[in-house]
């Protein structure tokens, strides 16, 4: 969907540099590796010859799926011939680093097509907010920390770029602009996932009591923001363009969808499962008391994932200038790390899993 306010957000930072610094998300994922096992031993699998269609929505770079994916060709192949196809299909959006995956896919240590016969891997360049799949073809959907990205940035934000750090007219569209693409987003899935299929979807999620747990990075990012402003760097009205499109949800709001019929669109919960997803680079800060590391991994996790976005929102002189692009998102990224050498702090964040199953007709 277009974007009327500006940019939509960007994708992560390219050549493969999310690969290298996007531990978070890994993290989050795997708590969620037992339900997907589970999961897998739920599926029904039709006796037929034709392929397993495994789907991996917002896939991003790739590295981040290896162990999931592995999980689910292992786990299904338990249940199939060998000589029985199975694809997986990698989707993101059209500007994408696929280069980086398929390099991952050729290469790296952990790549699930590693010793696997008759494993046939893909990519897609569209948003998931579409169609991307034919009807009733999937048997198993996998989603890690992509869907709460929105669809489009519904208003801009007068005193931060994340909505969640808000209140007010900007908190409410932003809550209203989640649901809305959360009842989207089942609804294709829906569409696509086979009867008896499984869908398994991981996201960030806010606590009871509203915190987000990376609070301190986001609030120091936004005071050198604020910094670059006032110095010259970068623009009043560039600044106020850097809106992130992305808005993680209390669990209940996740659950509303099925609460008055125990279903939507064929869907049903199977599980639903809070896990806190420990803080690694504050555990290694605790044992070495290297202080310039833990800046560093926060700095550079900030940059593979949201400093694109900001990117997106400079002026046509430097959004159409590479040099100034990657000057720009050095100098953020070098004024985040100075600011946090002086603020260590833990930041322990919430993963919310849900397992979805489409019912199969009586």
């Amino acid at each position: 969907m277009l974007n009327e306010l500006g940019p939509s957000h960007g994708v992560m930072e390219g050549e493969g540099f999310y690969n290298r610094h996007a531990k978070l998300p890994a993290d989050g994922a795997a708590t969620a590796l037992p339900l997907l096992e589970k999961a897998i031993r739920e599926v029904s699998l039709d006796p037929d010859d034709g392929p397993i269609v495994i789907a991996d929505y917002g896939s991003s770079q790739g590295k981040n799926s290896q162990v999931p994916m592995k999980v689910a060709v292992k786990g299904l192949r338990a249940h199939v011939s060998t000589s029985r196809p199975i694809s997986v299909y990698h989707i993101d959006q059209p500007t994408n680093d696929f280069n980086s995956l398929f390099k991952v896919l050729d290469a790296d240590q952990d790549r699930y097509v590693a010793d696997q016969v008759d494993v046939y891997p893909a990519a897609i360049g569209k948003s998931f907010y579409e169609q991307v799949l034919p009807p009733n073809s999937v048997h198993l959907g996998w989603s890690s920390y992509a869907a709460m990205w929105l669809s489009r940035i519904p208003t801009l934000i007068p005193d931060h770029f994340i909505a969640a750090r808000t209140n007010g007219t900007a908190r409410a569209a932003f809550d209203l602009q989640a649901a809305e693409d959360w009842k989207a987003f089942l609804s294709l899935r829906a569409q696509e996932l086979r009867q008896g299929g499984r869908f398994v979807v991981v996201v960030p999620a806010i606590a009871d009591d509203g915190s987000l747990g990376v609070e301190p990075l986001f609030d120091a990012t936004n005071a050198v923001l604020e910094e670059m402003v006032t110095d010259g760097s970068i623009k009043a009205e560039e600044r106020i363009r850097m809106t992130l499109g992305v808005h993680p949800q209390r669990q209940r709001d996740r659950l509303a969808l099925f609460e008055s019929s125990g279903e939507f669109q064929q869907l049903t919960v199977e599980n639903s499962q809070m896990s806190e997803v420990s803080d690694a680079a504050w555990e290694q800060f605790e044992l070495d008391r290297d202080i310039d590391a833990l800046a560093t991994k926060r700095a550079l996790f900030l940059r593979s994932i949201f400093v694109p976005s900001f990117v997106c929102s400079l002026g046509p002189a430097s959004t159409g200038n590479g040099a100034a692009r990657v000057v720009f998102a050095n100098e953020l990224e070098q004024r985040v790390k100075r600011r946090l050498l002086s603020q260590p702090v833990e930041m322990r964040t919430l993963a919310h899993t849900i397992v979805l199953a489409k019912k199969q007709s009586a």
